[in-house]
């Protein structure tokens, strides 16, 4: 059997997400952590459904495996210097989830993004902090 390729995973989770099979991802993510190496691929998915499942596994993720989450910071990194904003607001969205030093340290620049709406995400998500 072939091994899937990380275009194929991240179609697979993307399609998963967007049928609402959340839970199924959560067990995915739970089994294999390294799977977070593609959260800011599956940000690029131009379907609602699948960006708010992702919102929705790392809500659930920062509860069950804290720890786990901050993976896929590495991935979310060249969203934020996108020039559509729209992805930066994604990966500041994922940023605040994952809560951590290392994630607010990334929201911080944000704060002055030229878009309103990516400024309002990190200043959100920096005034949240106290509550991973």
């Amino acid at each position: 059997m072939a091994e899937l390729t990380d275009a194929d995973l991240v179609k697979t989770i993307a399609d998963f997400l967007e049928m609402g099979h959340v839970e199924n991802i959560i067990a995915m993510f739970r089994q294999e952590p390294d799977y977070y190496r593609l959260s800011g691929d599956i940000l690029r998915d131009e379907r609602f459904a699948v960006r708010m499942g992702m919102a929705v596994l790392f809500e659930e993720m920062q509860t069950l495996r804290p720890d786990d989450i901050e993976q896929a910071i590495p991935s979310l990194i060249p969203l934020l210097g996108e020039n559509n904003p729209f992805l930066r607001g994604e990966a500041a969205n994922l940023l605040g989830l994952i809560n951590t030093d290392a994630a607010r340290k990334l929201l911080q620049p944000l704060i002055n993004d030229p878009d309103p709406q990516v400024a309002e995400i990190a200043r959100d998500a920096l005034l949240n902090e106290s509550s991973p």
